[in-house]
């Protein structure tokens, strides 16, 4: 009976589990940039930055202070964004609609075009065939 309990009892209840401690991982850099010395990393890298720069249309943007400057100096007023931005949508809006006028038309020239052959078919059909 003894051996009868001993073989039904659970092994993973009745040990605790125990994990082996991982090792400690090296702290080593991908970069071998660290190895450099500072006129070697001068050199490489440069020490002035400068501000994020971007050309749309043909004109040079900087960010500095918070704001995007043109390279003439001027910056781009809130107002004259806004006003953009409306104009933006408006040419938006009307672009929709004059492709949606656009396929009524095309919509309309292939009715007409099927209603111009069906009336060609029924003409031929009526006319007596000569020999």
């Amino acid at each position: 009976m003894e051996e009868i309990k001993k073989s039904l009892r659970m092994p993973l209840f009745g040990s605790t589990f125990s994990p082996k401690k991982t090792p400690a991982r090296k702290a080593a850099s991908l970069s071998s940039l660290h190895t450099l010395d500072r006129s070697t990393r001068e050199i490489e890298l440069g020490t002035e930055y400068g501000p994020p720069c971007m050309n749309l249309g043909g004109q040079m943007w900087k960010f500095e202070e918070g704001q995007w400057i043109t390279e003439s100096g001027g910056t781009a007023s809130n107002k004259e964004v806004q006003r953009l931005k409306k104009r933006n949508t408006q040419l938006e809006e009307e672009n929709n609609l004059l492709k949606v006028k656009n396929e009524i038309l095309m919509d309309m020239l292939t009715e007409t075009t099927v209603q111009y052959h069906l009336m060609e078919k029924e003409l031929e059909d009526v006319k007596p065939h000569r020999p």
